[in-house]
């Protein structure tokens, strides 16, 4: 990744001022130098990452980033601290070409993708969520320390909250498979702008066929049904038309009430 000169970075602060007032962010060019951390916030990566349209296939993300990707995979937030989700990492050309197969008859256009990537990872959602899972994730928490002011107390309420709203969306709103396909999508918001912050790019796909995939990976044996694809890597300087594109975003103004 190449580094921003100091006056490279005066001129991307400019250009990110000038756009808040219009409502756009110009491309600069290198959309991920390295160092970001250091100079930026969790904003700049905001405006400035983009769906990868092409993959450069000779760039791998190093090692020490692929365990970061895992941490953010793990770490996400979800609704009463659930955890609906099964994920499948792919980084070989043989564990890439498993995942296409559920893009090369109906989706075509996206395979590209996923094998020019350095990375895939394939998200997942429960089918289902019974108690037994419900106990599993309540020991972890023990295990964790969360509840060791008062361990009875807390562990019963925990359940006892987590419980609560499962039944909701279970018996009540009859939505249950929906909630959990939310929770899995609040992670691939937050993977998604995770991975930015680490030079990384992304193309997130839901062009695929889940029943391919799902059958591909035993995965509905396991419990749970494949929903989303994200391909990870770095933007083919050339090929990649989106990241010499401005970003466009409805003005605040269209979508933000502040009362």
């Amino acid at each position: 990744m190449t580094q921003l000169s100091d006056s490279q970075i005066s001129l991307t602060d400019t250009a990110d001022h000038m756009s808040e007032e219009q409502h756009i962010i110009p491309a600069d060019g290198d959309r991920n130098p390295s160092g970001l951390n250091a100079d930026h916030d969790i904003t700049y990566f905001a405006k400035h990452r983009h769906t990868v349209k092409a993959f450069d296939p000779k760039r791998k993300i190093a090692p020490e980033y692929v365990e970061k990707i895992r941490d953010l995979l793990r770490f996400s937030p979800s609704s009463t601290n659930a955890q609906p989700w099964k994920f499948i990492l792919a980084s070989t050309d043989e564990g890439k070409d498993r995942i296409a197969k559920a893009t090369d008859t109906l989706y075509p256009f996206n395979s590209p993708g996923i094998r020019n990537a350095s990375h895939v990872v394939v998200f997942a959602s429960r089918l289902a969520i019974e108690e037994d899972f419900l106990l599993k994730v309540l020991d972890q928490e023990e295990k964790d320390g969360r509840f060791e002011a008062d361990p009875e107390t807390f562990r019963a309420q925990m359940h006892g909250g987590r419980s609560l709203f499962v039944n909701l969306h279970k018996q009540d709103m009859k939505d249950v498979q929906h909630w959990m396909d939310k929770q899995v999508y609040l992670n691939i918001g937050q993977f998604l702008l995770g991975v930015a912050t680490l030079g990384i790019d992304a193309t997130p796909m839901e062009g695929i066929d889940t029943k391919t995939l799902d059958e591909e990976f035993g995965l509905r044996e396991q419990g749970y049904n494949s929903l989303v694809v994200v391909a990870l890597g770095y933007s083919d300087d050339e090929a990649d038309y989106n990241a010499k594109l401005p970003k466009s975003r409805l003005p605040l103004s269209d979508i933000l009430t502040e009362v």
